[in-house]
């Protein structure tokens, strides 16, 4: 017991120096957020912990070096004047703010051997922070709205859009910021009219051409496209997109018989056991002895198999409708097969496998009418569309 509390001290004792020296590491290399966040997480689960006094000199030492190193670059961005650095310069004051508010629940942080408490230069940053914030707001705000007004294209207008909307994380409902990223949002769409082309010489089930068109049970979130299959007047549509249905395929209903002849030792009561003279054997108290008897038992098993099939081919096509440029195609194909099992025997049943024998139970079903067929065949048939449209990119 004692060589275990020995070995696990000693393990114990490694790890800690372990974490000290890889936060001493971080702070030599310059990764001084990475020391930070070492020594914070440490304290925090036992500041006053003896073995802990490293991680209160680290973090004195992390605090200090990434305070004078932030303040350095922000002093270097604010001489330079270009208001570009005005969001490096933003965040560099929330950070610093960060790192105070997780330092500050655990002071004060004692130095035992100096008998002193560690010292952390906390400063106000929230004056510098709400400055910086409206002159990155004002920038930003000027920067999209130039984007907005001259835009040339919907690349445009998107990027306008997220200007607009980091704008609005950092200062929420600043100046007309709301209406204005409407407006981007609304001019940066892709609209695309969405066809369907029947040309086999079937009809298609109303209701699979419905969900077949029905685009919100796709499941699709694009931010920047938006289908329509009833058309507006009011929308100038970017790109047309066919679904063009070519040739439905239906195969005649088929009843395939099978016939399986299966034969089978069953037991079938007891009997005395003979030797070979014909005399009854018996054991050393003088019973009879009695061993199972068997015999062959045959069935003839008839095993039917209802099938049909259905396969739907046809292609996606898209168009531009500003160059009237053909753009890319896509094949469809999908198969719906219908089948049912179903047997009768003539015999003793007894002969068969548990998973023949379950057949029996099973009779023949009314094979699905052909619009039924082409229904089944057009859900593996949204499922493909889905997968075009997903994989499909206009730009």
């Amino acid at each position: 017991m004692k060589k275990l509390l020995l070995l696990s001290g000693i393990l114990l004792f490694m790890l800690s120096c372990g974490g000290v020296k890889k936060t001493q590491q971080a702070i030599n290399t310059g990764n001084y957020m990475n020391a930070i966040n070492s020594a914070v997480q440490k304290l925090a689960e036992n500041k006053d912990k003896k073995s802990n006094q490293s991680y209160v000199l680290l973090l004195e030492e992390a605090f200090r070096k990434n305070t004078e190193r932030e303040l350095e670059h922000i002093a270097f961005l604010r001489k330079d004047g270009n208001p570009a650095n005005l969001e490096t310069i933003y965040k560099g004051y929330e950070n610093l703010n960060r790192i105070q508010e997780a330092i500050k629940p655990l002071l004060p942080l004692r130095v035992n051997d100096e008998n002193r408490n560690a010292e952390f230069s906390l400063t106000n940053y929230d004056n510098k922070i709400i400055t910086t914030k409206n002159e990155l707001s004002s920038y930003l705000y000027d920067n999209a709205l130039n984007l907005l007004t001259n835009a040339t294209n919907k690349y445009d207008y998107r990027n306008a859009y997220d200007d607009f909307e980091y704008l609005n994380e950092i200062n929420p409902g600043y100046g007309d910021i709301r209406f204005k990223m409407e407006e981007a949002y609304q001019k940066g769409q892709d609209y695309v009219k969405v066809e369907m082309i029947n040309n086999t010489d079937k009809i298609i089930p109303v209701k699979l051409e419905e969900e077949l068109l029905n685009f919100n049970t796709f499941g699709l979130e694009d931010k920047w496209t938006k289908y329509h299959t009833n058309h507006l007047a009011n929308i100038d549509y970017d790109y047309d997109m066919q679904i063009e249905l070519r040739e439905i395929n239906i195969s005649p209903e088929q009843v395939n018989e099978k016939q399986i002849i299966k034969e089978k030792q069953i037991k079938d009561g007891q009997k005395y056991l003979l030797d070979n003279e014909g005399n009854v054997v018996k054991d050393s108290l003088g019973n009879k002895i009695k061993v199972d008897k068997f015999k062959t038992v045959k069935c003839n098993f008839y095993q039917f198999t209802q099938f049909k099939t259905a396969q739907v081919t046809g292609q996606i096509s898209y168009q531009d409708l500003e160059t009237k440029q053909q753009l890319n195609s896509y094949p469809l194909t999908s198969e719906f097969v219908f089948e049912h099992v179903y047997a009768n025997y003539d015999g003793d049943k007894r002969a068969l496998e548990n998973e023949l024998v379950s057949l029996l139970n099973l009779a023949a079903v009314p094979f699905p009418s052909n619009e039924q067929m082409v229904y089944d065949a057009g859900e593996d048939l949204k499922n493909r569309i889905k997968g075009v449209i997903t994989s499909h990119r206009f730009n």
